[in-house]
């Protein structure tokens, strides 16, 4: 199946020339630091997580989105989603990678890696979080590849797929809940001790991975003769709607909880985030923007006869994808550490080099993601002709 991904139109070649470039830059920058250290990035004392880890936590979200396609098709026999299902796979796949990347060049050293499996610690909770996001990434290249060449072959995928497809299910939302234990269980982190915080990420993801779908199909849909189909593209667009409503549902339940208790703890983060604290507000503008974009998006997707224009769906899908990524990726991480436990300030802003990485990192994810949508679309045709 992979010859598909080795033919294609000129603009295809331009394409993933271009993202070779970038992940050669990327990986150039990234050599800058393997041998100089972290010491080029923003990270500091105080805040040792940062723009690296953001896109962990974001992209966790969007491979965790793509269950908004498998349950409904084999748990609910929806089967207007048998279209699309391969593209939520797959799009899964590419976003753990970008997730795992975005681990390895956040440690100094690659190599240390390999210490959460040579010296495993079932009480830790990034020992599991491994776990759930390698396994995840095994189910999804298992179950896409297997289904794609079934529907090649015109024959029923293997019996023992099934069950991995089952299981897929909880794995996809393990995945989230893990990575949220990472924070809400640090008891020095008021920001991010709090109960909630796993069924807001869930909530995000379920509204950012099947928007950034519905983007992909409408990009699709021009650049080949493969039609997603409008049922599809507006059923996920109702999952966007309900999810994106209740992320910010969950996400002022936490401003009430915070400010009508009065814990610093609690109000200190949110104030530096959206007001700034003790003349430091970097992030002010980047909250604010957020918040508006998607509080947009959610108003513009209640509406059904604004959703039902795909030209508008695409912006408001573009705004909450913006949005989420903004309060996931940038807001969480950083207010977490900032104010440190003794309440002193110590900002936190992603340096060139840190961009550089992530872009690299961002475009193996974007080569990856083209070379298995070029083999599921060129199989459907195929299939189709």
């Amino acid at each position: 199946m992979l010859e598909y991904a080795i033919k294609g139109s000129k603009a295809y070649c331009a394409w993933m020339t271009a993202l070779l470039g970038l992940i050669g830059l990327g990986f150039g920058v990234w050599l800058w630091q393997f041998n100089f250290g972290l010491g080029i990035t923003g990270l500091s004392r105080d805040v040792s997580w940062g723009f690296y880890i953001a896109q962990l936590t974001y992209m966790v979200g969007v491979a965790a989105g793509g269950v908004m396609v498998v349950l409904p098709y084999y748990l609910h026999d929806y089967k207007a989603f048998g279209r699309i299902t391969i593209l939520g796979e797959f799009l899964a796949i590419a976003a753990l990678i970008v997730c795992l990347l975005s681990v390895v060049v956040d440690l100094g050293q690659p190599m240390r890696i390999l210490n959460v499996w040579l010296h495993p610690t079932p009480n830790s909770v990034l020992f599991w979080d491994t776990i759930v996001l390698n396994g995840y990434l095994f189910l999804n290249l298992v179950i896409g590849w297997n289904v794609l060449q079934a529907e090649r072959n015109g024959t029923h995928y293997p019996g023992w797929v099934k069950p991995l497809i089952y299981l897929s299910i909880p794995w996809a939302i393990s995945i989230h809940t893990v990575t949220a234990f990472l924070y809400c269980g640090l008891p020095g982190r008021g920001f991010w001790l709090t109960a909630i915080l796993a069924p807001r990420f869930l909530a995000s993801a379920f509204a950012a991975g099947p928007a950034l779908l519905i983007l992909l199909c409408l990009l699709i849909r021009k650049v080949s003769n493969f039609d997603p189909g409008r049922e599809q593209i507006q059923a996920l667009a109702k999952i966007v709607t309900y999810a994106i409503i209740i992320n910010l549902f969950f996400f002022l339940c936490e401003i009430f909880v915070a400010f009508y208790s009065q814990i610093p703890e609690h109000t200190t983060h949110i104030k530096y985030l959206f007001v700034g604290l003790h003349g430091h507000g970097v992030l002010v503008p980047w909250m604010w923007a957020s918040m508006i974009l998607m509080a947009t998006a959610a108003i513009m997707l209640v509406i059904p006869a604004i959703r039902h224009n795909e030209g508008v769906l695409a912006v408001a899908c573009a705004m909450l994808f913006v949005g989420a990524w903004i309060d996931k990726g940038l807001g969480l991480i950083s207010a977490g550490f900032v104010p440190n436990p003794l309440h002193e300030v110590n900002e936190y802003v992603p340096t060139l080099p840190e961009l550089a990485i992530t872009l690299g990192v961002y475009a193996i994810g974007a080569l990856v993601l083209t070379v298995l949508f070029k083999m599921a679309i060129g199989i459907k045709e195929e299939v189709r002709a």
